[in-house]
């Protein structure tokens, strides 16, 4: 399990153009790391927006914003150019990263229980240490709390 104070783990993943990304590129920089269950969902779509509409803040606290799902890089594509997402969007179709995170985790919705990731934001500091780790944030607040504590 990931603690604040911990060496964030790093990965090399694909985004929407299908370069690979990995976490290690953007050391001197904080990066808001967040993962979430599927793009094009009413609450994905909320806080990606949220996240849009806030990156030129983050930007100007040194930092960047990544979001990763198990989506495909053709969703992410997809989803990106329909919202005007201005951040990097990663695709983990085969839950590598999402499980090291430890975000894919048992879901109960409607009195069924399944596995699926669980919204979750780390803010990783310059040297790639997590200073922060926000679990079942809410869509509409995150980036706005992300925003208060840079």
């Amino acid at each position: 399990m990931l603690e604040v104070g911990m060496k964030a783990p790093d990965f090399v993943l694909p985004d929407k153009n299908g370069k690979q990304v990995s976490l290690s590129e953007y050391i001197g920089k904080k990066v808001i790391l967040y993962f979430y269950p599927k793009d094009n969902t009413p609450g994905c779509t909320r806080q990606a927006c949220a996240f849009a509409f806030r990156n030129k803040e983050i930007e100007e606290k040194n930092a960047v914003v990544i979001g990763i799902s198990k989506d495909s890089v053709s969703s992410h594509l997809s989803f990106a150019a329909k919202y005007n997402l201005p951040f990097v969007l990663l695709s983990d179709v085969d839950l590598e990263v999402i499980q090291k995170y430890g975000v894919w985790q048992e879901k109960k919705l409607y009195g069924k229980t399944s596995m699926g990731v669980v919204r979750t934001t780390f803010i990783i500091d310059e040297n790639g240490i997590i200073q922060k780790i926000m679990n079942k944030v809410k869509p509409d607040t995150n980036a706005e709390e992300i925003l208060k504590l840079l």
